[in-house]
């Protein structure tokens, strides 16, 4: 099969924000809704991070809006976006991105390597109320987020991340993450998934940082010498 078919063969991602129930009311829409999902990923993908940025992406490019699908003379507006989001399933968008994504770089993410990191959502906090905590799998070959869970007030990163971990592909993957999932039952899972992993050990796990000082207890000499190098037995007493 050529190329050409294989490109032909793969979703466009307004064909699947098609598939996206509308809960709008049907009175009074102007757009459709995969025209809207469109053009709101698109402006999001160019770097919009508000209504606003949104709305006037579509403004000042309107041939570009015509052709993702907006057919009214008047491109949407903040209020179209306003009450579209206030009733759109966030997770039902958030999937369709991630299938548009996968079917388009599924051979770009064969292989790769997958780093896991929590932070705290920027702005999300509040006065009293505590701001948002994320944890993600990251891959830099696309520069993007493959996946991302809130962190629960009774869990932890690491514990979201046992779940992060089943939405991601693992097979042939290298998993990397500080040292938050430096964990037994997350090594397990990336190893059942059919992938690797590399994770930092520090100080607050003095027996497994000991156990790997001690594998490497007497490695091979340059000189021609057995035993422990100096550099390594200052580490190894450190």
């Amino acid at each position: 099969m050529s190329a050409e078919a294989n490109t032909t063969a793969v979703p466009s991602l307004y064909e699947l924000f098609l598939q996206v129930p509308d809960a709008r009311h049907a009175r009074g829409i102007r757009h459709k809704l995969a025209a809207l999902l469109t053009l709101t990923a698109t402006a999001m993908l160019a770097g919009a991070k508000t209504l606003t940025d949104i709305a006037e992406f579509g403004r000042h490019r309107r041939k570009l809006a015509k052709a993702i699908g907006i057919t009214h003379k008047k491109p949407p507006c903040i209020s179209t976006f306003h009450y579209l989001f206030k009733g759109l399933d966030a997770k039902k968008f958030e999937a369709t991105l991630e299938c548009w994504l996968l079917a388009h770089h599924a051979s770009a993410l064969q292989a790769a390597n997958v780093h896991i990191d929590g932070k705290a959502l920027c702005g999300s906090r509040q006065g009293e109320i505590p701001g948002l905590h994320l944890v993600a799998a990251y891959t830099d070959k696309l520069g993007i987020v493959l996946a991302q869970l809130p962190v629960n007030a009774k869990t932890n990163e690491h514990k979201a991340a046992l779940t992060l971990l089943k939405l991601i592909a693992l097979e042939g993957t290298l998993v990397s993450g500080d040292a938050a999932f430096t964990q037994k039952d997350f090594s397990q899972e990336v190893l059942d998934g059919g992938g690797d992993y590399f994770l930092t050990v520090k100080d607050n796990q003095p027996g497994l940082k000991q156990a790997i000082l001690d594998a490497f207890d007497a490695p091979f000499s340059p000189c021609g010498k057995s035993g422990t190098p100096a550099g390594l037995a200052n580490r190894h007493d450190a």
